[in-house]
């Protein structure tokens, strides 16, 4: 990839037109798209393209909730996952890890139930 080096004009209001190459290459030609502008102690302005965020899904994006996507994704190359063909199924997969750890020496000994009674 052929990486931009160049000079851009600043308009009497401020305004910088990026080169169309990078506004392809970053998305920025989409709509609602955004820059982060950085300025740096050594006089350097960095611009970064990054994608907006709405408000009703910041909590993904947090970093407890980004760890435990990355251990997760962990979980399922390692293969530490169960599959569920149904929600029966899958209810029945949890009851038997109650099962097995109420019968354990640490386990609570107590069974809970998922299923629906009436």
């Amino acid at each position: 990839m052929e990486y931009f080096r160049g000079f851009v004009s600043v308009q009497s209001r401020g305004t910088v037109a990026l080169p169309p190459a990078l506004r392809r290459r970053y998305h920025l030609d989409d709509a609602g798209a955004q820059v982060e502008i950085i300025e740096r102690e050594d006089g350097v302005f960095e611009l970064r393209p990054v994608v907006a965020i709405p408000a009703s899904q910041a909590w993904f994006w947090t970093p407890e909730w980004q760890q435990r996507e990355r251990e997760a994704d962990e979980d399922i190359v390692s293969g530490r996952v169960v599959q569920a063909n149904d929600v029966g199924g899958l209810l029945d997969h949890l009851d038997r890890l109650d099962s097995l750890e109420a019968s354990s020496p640490t386990g609570t000994g107590t069974k809970r139930s998922r299923r629906k009674t009436g």
